[in-house]
């Protein structure tokens, strides 16, 4: 008769489990991520993962406030108020270029590539938490350049998803700064020419 205790098996890390999902729905994208795949990575049954997370939306949905948490572009002085408007907006796009690239297997934004989603839920979650830089954008361009804050925002908005998804696509890092610095040059001219008009 074997007297050896029986070994248990570790607890599970639960935030462990975000973080490797996190890797995963970065690297791979919300729809490529199967639960087999969220499974095997994390070593459980699929009873465990849903006793644990709910859902693969909902993990998905953790995964990107992790992300949020890691990532997100100081706003607040980026777009610091006494900051000329040019300078602010060039510095912002720049600013996510290089975090978009920074790393050679996670790139792109998750959020911004999880509003790509085909699930409409894992498309709303991230369309929802990226709704409060949107609204920061929005904010300071309404005391800065009120008249045109709604196109200025569309316009930063389409080159910072078109820079993650360059990104997704393997633009090295120094081009997706040289685009973003090209764009920044474009608002700066922009806006030159909407002062213009506003003062003749």
């Amino acid at each position: 008769m074997n007297d050896k205790p029986r070994q248990r098996r570790p607890a599970f890390d639960r935030e462990q489990g975000i973080a490797i999902a996190q890797a995963l729905f970065h690297q791979h994208g919300f729809d490529a991520v199967s639960l087999s795949d969220l499974t095997e990575a994390m070593n459980i049954k699929p009873p465990s993962f849903y006793a644990a997370y709910g859902s693969k939306a909902e993990l998905f949905k953790r995964a990107m406030h992790r992300y949020a948490d890691e990532n997100a572009l100081p706003m607040d002085k980026l777009l610091a108020p006494d900051r000329p408007p040019a300078e602010a907006l060039s510095a912002l796009l720049v600013a996510a270029a290089k975090q978009y690239g920074r790393d050679s297997a996670l790139r792109g934004c998750l959020i911004t590539e999880g509003m790509r989603a085909d699930d409409p839920v894992a498309r709303n979650m991230a369309e929802n938490l990226a709704d409060a830089g949107i609204q920061a954008i929005r904010s300071y361009l309404d005391q800065a350049h009120p008249d045109t804050a709604q196109t200025l925002t569309d316009y930063l908005l389409i080159t910072l998803r078109g820079l993650s998804a360059a990104a997704c696509s393997g633009l090295s890092s120094e081009r997706l700064v040289e685009v973003a610095q090209t764009a920044g040059r474009l608002l700066a001219l922009e806006l030159e020419a909407s002062d213009g008009a506003a003062t003749s």
